[in-house]
């Protein structure tokens, strides 16, 4: 049932490349946050119950209800065109993302470790790359923030296939970083709306004090 689950993430980034529009994007990101509550819940049922109870909270709750809200939030506050407008056309993005997972597929089978689970590491690497690939490619400051987010479903699916050791400090650590990384760059999207009137990252050549 995880494989199944892993697999379905990964098409989610291939869909991501194919997306045009942002709220795709937002939707994407919500569904991954389900899929990560999928692969907690029976990857991690031996942990302590409050960690469990955490990293349950933490994918649902946080990656399913409250990005996605607060995303959409500063799209329709700073009225940010809808399209995700990336340097490259869709074909192009799908065929990087299609060769990024069997880059990662590749890697992995030349790993010798009996401890590490293949394709949990497949699909962390492919969401890292995927996530930077997205950063690069996007002309939106609000689609940086999500390529950031999809990086970091890659690092918690990482985290998950270390086993049931997830210690609730890491699991913090996690929670936090996605908290603060988001709430400034969303503080920063506002700020940018009250100067300018583009949301594509070109414009911050412009800027000066």
């Amino acid at each position: 049932m995880t494989d199944i689950l892993l697999i379905v993430f990964c098409i989610t980034l291939l869909y991501i490349g194919l997306a045009n529009r942002l709220f795709t994007y937002i939707s994407v990101l919500a569904f991954q946050g389900i899929l990560l509550f999928g692969i907690a819940f029976i990857e991690l049922i031996e942990i302590n119950v409050v960690n469990l109870v955490f990293v349950l909270l933490e994918t649902i709750v946080f990656k399913t209800l409250a990005i996605p809200y607060f995303l959409r939030r500063v799209i329709r506050k700073n009225q940010i065109k809808r399209e995700a407008e990336p340097y490259v056309s869709n074909f192009v993005s799908v065929v990087i993302i299609t060769t990024i997972i069997l880059f990662s597929f590749l890697l992995a089978n030349t790993i010798r470790d009996e401890q590490l689970q293949k394709m949990f590491f497949v699909v962390a690497v492919s969401s890292l790359f995927t996530g930077l690939y997205i950063i690069a490619s996007r002309r939106k400051i609000i689609t940086h923030v999500m390529g950031y987010l999809i990086i970091e479903n890659g690092v918690f699916i990482l985290s998950i296939a270390v086993g049931n050791e997830m210690p609730m400090l890491v699991n913090t650590g996690i929670l936090l970083d996605i908290f603060v990384s988001v709430l400034l760059l969303g503080i920063f999207v506002n700020k940018i709306g009250d100067v300018i009137k583009e949301h594509d990252v070109d414009v911050l050549s412009k800027l000066k004090d």
